[in-house]
């Protein structure tokens, strides 16, 4: 709970290639503005001056973006071909996040597919915003999944909330966020998607938990925690609990990891197969020319004969 500072930086992971930070809910990534000192950026600076690339903007890559209000795993590339590569997975949806976020209200349906299109909002002072598709306003509209697991309810200041656990299978800007509102449940803290109401507590309650990334040859797995605990926030009071967090996170794992393993069976089986028809066709091919000069030859045969 306590406030960002450019000295207080709390890093997950570190190799030659990636560095992964838990962000902090007060602070952005990164930012032109001149008095915007306190940044992951500026964070990253002054844990890291040697690691800063001159030949980029920030001096860091950041492999994927966290909302201002959003904490938890962001990854950063430390080259060019590491940010390559992380970005190819981020864009062939083979990374697997989950998020930590305490809802308002008592979510009744404990698993869920929330699968509403998301677009701007165009109305006249909302333009900071996305909504669902059919909103009055709302353009350009594109498909977006979420996976919704209840975890547990309790209460935050004595009002009715469910903590969830959120698995974005598409990564459009405000998703969880936005699809949490559209259930009649928005995020605690979120003052853009209440429409201006819930601005009591400190934060907005969303955190990036879990963060996989299936590099090769050796795949990245980060846990950046759980924020959303009474010892860490007294204001929440967990009261009824339906499944642990980490079984159901190491269940969430090994269903993405067994969803990729069969994808690549499948596509190997693929390329086998098409493999196959090439080969079959180069020798139907062979053998039809083959034939066609047999005949050519027999006729020349029968001719000279």
């Amino acid at each position: 709970m306590e406030p960002a500072s450019v000295e207080r930086l709390r890093v997950l992971f570190q190799s030659d290639d990636y560095i992964v930070v838990d962000k902090h809910w007060d602070i952005r990534i990164d930012s032109k503005m001149w008095y915007e000192k306190n940044t992951v950026q500026a964070q990253l600076r002054h844990r890291f001056p040697h690691l800063a690339d001159p030949n980029t903007y920030y001096g860091f890559r950041f492999c994927h973006q966290l909302d201002f209000s959003t904490s938890g795993a962001l990854c950063v590339a430390l080259n060019k071909a590491a940010a390559g590569l992380a970005y190819r997975c981020f864009k062939e949806r083979t990374v697997t996040k989950a998020y930590l976020a305490l809802v308002r209200g008592l979510v009744e349906e404990e698993i869920q597919n929330l699968d509403f299109s998301i677009g701007k909002n165009t109305s006249e002072g909302k333009t900071h915003m996305m909504c669902v598709e059919g909103t009055d306003g709302c353009e350009n509209s594109k498909p977006c999944q979420t996976a919704l697991t209840v975890l547990e309810y309790g209460l935050y200041d004595g009002e009715p909330v469910t903590k969830v656990l959120l698995q974005p299978f598409t990564g459009r800007t405000h998703q969880l966020r936005v699809h949490c509102s559209a259930i009649g449940h928005p995020i605690v803290g979120d003052f853009t998607y209440s429409s201006g109401t819930d601005d009591g507590p400190f934060r907005m309650m969303l955190h990036a938990h879990l963060l996989h990334i299936p590099l090769d040859p050796k795949p990245m797995l980060v846990c950046a925690g759980d924020p959303f605990l009474p010892s860490v926030d007294p204001n929440w009071l967990p009261q009824h609990s339906l499944r642990p967090l980490k079984a159901t996170v190491d269940a969430l794992l090994y269903h993405r990891m067994d969803e990729q393993r069969q994808g690549k069976e499948r596509e190997r089986d693929r390329a086998r197969q098409k493999e196959e028809n090439r080969v079959n066709k180069s020798r139907k091919e062979e053998s039809e020319e083959q034939t066609k000069q047999c005949k050519e030859w027999l006729r020349e045969w029968v001719g000279v004969s």
